[in-house]
């Protein structure tokens, strides 16, 4: 039986912060100043490499841990919950140590496999929600294969969950992001372990929902409040990012911005509808899938224009929402799968001098918005009915003038979540079974926007197509 007796500690693996945090039981709501944070800077090069330093994230990490011992956050915890990013690869020796860096979800390298006519990837996307992608393991081992010497492979939340317990062990919804299971059975996929080349034993077993470890006796005797407490395993934190706002039902689309930015639906995967081509679909816990699209430029787009642009303010004050001359591409990451834009293709269209930078932050935020507005879309028709939308994470919390260009762009009502740390809340609710509430404000679309943006949809999408076949000069 899960202790929830106290309060939950949560560890959030992300792309730019490692977070620890204390949660309340009962509603995963944040405990104040319970928050220990330590920044990520991700190793970028012109090869394609975005990588982690495994040591000082895992180092970076257990300071966090530090920190909250330090000011008396561990005592009272009755659970230890994990949301991490998904699709990060590390190599390992024979012996399980480390032969590469973190392989992050942004890393272009990987091999083209080649496997002729006969491979029928339809099937194979439906079976595994996967495309073979440079984003997914059945690409990305092969070529760290034919680099490293390795022998085994797992993902940072895998070797996290080793260093503090003990035990290499993954969760269905870390396996899922991975590429290589079959969603259905919660296994690994044999095709998928075929064409990465690789048997299962190389990889880190899938244990269930409900499994759980204990600290190791060295972070006993470090975090005593700790000793005993049930370690569960970590869910992606896309699937946790749904959890967290509050949209964990097949009627509810969850948009979520941090980095980079999602629209998803949480559903049984008894039963789940047939996946359309556009769209992936992972494992949120044993009994849940969840079904969605990804997007490359999102909070990290917003982050690189203020700073560019030198704006004073996150927000382009002084600009009315749908009111751009420019209309931008935001294509500089490129695009998720089953696109292959890439990184670098970025486009501003309709430039002139009379344009402030308050203006081109504007066209950015609306284009990332009418890339958001295409998954939904997908979405409404997989599902059948117009779904109610809420949203959340940093991005959404840091800009009213994003949330309302959102609003618009869906062309109806959303409610945004008042919690900033969706993926630690979703962890905590996946583990313990429960079901928090946005709570948050709601915002009805203004009709002068709600047109504004329509009409801007028809020129965004001729220039989408015109930005798609540049990026392949």
């Amino acid at each position: 039986m899960t202790r929830t007796d106290g309060k939950v500690l949560a560890l959030d693996l992300g792309t730019s912060s490692a977070r620890a945090l204390v949660l309340a039981a009962d509603d995963a709501a944040p405990i104040p100043g319970a928050l220990a944070r330590h920044k990520i800077s991700p190793a970028y090069g012109h090869d394609g490499s975005a990588t982690l330093d495994l040591h000082e994230y895992v180092e970076g990490l257990l300071g966090c841990l530090d920190e909250l011992e330090q000011n008396g956050h561990l005592d009272g915890i009755g659970a230890i919950v994990l949301s991490s990013q998904w699709h990060s690869i590390v190599a390992l020796d024979t012996k399980g140590a480390a032969r590469t860096p973190v392989i992050t979800w942004a890393d272009t390298r990987s091999v083209d496999l080649g496997l002729g006519t006969s491979f029928d990837e339809p099937a194979f996307h439906a079976r595994t929600g996967a495309w073979l992608h440079r984003l997914y393991w059945t690409r990305r081992i092969p070529w760290l294969l034919s680099t490293a010497s390795a022998d085994q492979f797992a993902g940072l939340p895998d070797l996290v969950l080793e260093r503090l317990t003990g035990e290499r062990v993954t969760s269905v919804s870390v396996a899922s992001g991975t590429g290589t299971l079959d969603l259905a059975t919660g296994a690994y996929d044999d095709e998928a372990l075929e064409i990465a080349g690789v048997t299962a034993d190389r990889l880190p077993p899938i244990v269930p929902t409900g499994w759980t470890g204990t600290l190791s006796a060295e972070y006993a005797r470090r975090w005593p409040g700790l000793v005993g407490v049930p370690v569960h395993p970590p869910t992606g934190d896309g699937a946790a990012s749904n959890v967290g706002t509050g949209g964990y039902d097949a009627g509810t689309a969850a948009v979520t911005v941090g980095t980079s930015a999602a629209v998803r639906v949480v559903h049984p995967i008894e039963n789940a509808p047939e996946l359309p081509w556009e769209l992936w679909r992972y494992r949120v816990d044993d009994k849940r899938a969840v079904t969605g699209m990804a997007f490359s430029a999102a909070g990290n787009l917003h982050a690189w224009l203020t700073g560019v642009l030198r704006l004073e303010s996150d927000e382009p004050i002084g600009i009315e929402i749908g009111t751009t001359n420019a209309i931008a591409i935001p294509f500089m990451a490129g695009t998720r799968p089953p696109a292959v834009v890439p990184g670098g293709s970025g486009v501003y269209f309709g430039l002139s001098f009379d344009d402030t930078p308050a203006a081109l932050l504007a066209a950015a935020l609306q284009g990332a918005s009418l890339e958001i507005d295409r998954g939904l879309r997908t979405l409404d028709a997989l599902f059948g009915q117009q779904l109610d939308v809420v949203l959340g994470g940093g991005g959404i919390d840091a800009s009213q003038w994003w949330r309302r260009c959102l609003t618009a762009t869906f062309a109806r009502p959303t409610t945004v979540c008042a919690e900033p740390e969706v993926g630690a809340r979703g962890a905590a609710a996946v583990a313990l079974g429960l079901s928090p509430e946005p709570g948050g404000e709601h915002l009805t679309p203004v009709e002068a926007e709600v047109t504004r943006l329509a009409e801007l949809r028809e020129r965004y999408e001729a220039l989408r197509e015109l930005a798609i076949q540049a990026s392949a000069l």
